[in-house]
């Protein structure tokens, strides 16, 4: 099963890694504020990358290389790595979702 290595904008502009095996409902549980201690306390605003890794221990060590580069470099990688459009379609599907 694959993980993937994501990377969250916050409403404060700070950028936040994490790995998870199903993207869109760790991210529901970042806006929910179930998620990381520090999306409870800079609540997400968008997802801006997923990248795929072939297994949790390539996950967690992708992470850890993400979490050393600058601001400036995560958000080159982002750009090379954007959001999957039926990721998006499935967070804004179970968004509507759940304001009914």
């Amino acid at each position: 099963m694959p993980w993937y290595v994501y990377l969250i904008e916050c409403t404060n502009g700070s950028l936040y890694t994490g790995i998870s095996n199903d993207v869109a409902a760790r991210f529901r549980a970042h806006l929910s504020g179930k998620g990381a201690r520090y999306t409870r306390a800079n609540p997400p605003r968008r997802l801006m990358a997923v990248i795929a890794q072939a297994d949790r221990a390539s996950a967690s060590r992708a992470e850890h290389a993400i979490k050393q580069l600058s601001a400036p470099q995560k958000r080159a990688l982002c750009a090379e790595h954007p959001v999957p459009a039926e990721l998006i379609a499935e967070l804004h599907t179970a968004a509507a979702t759940s304001d009914r």
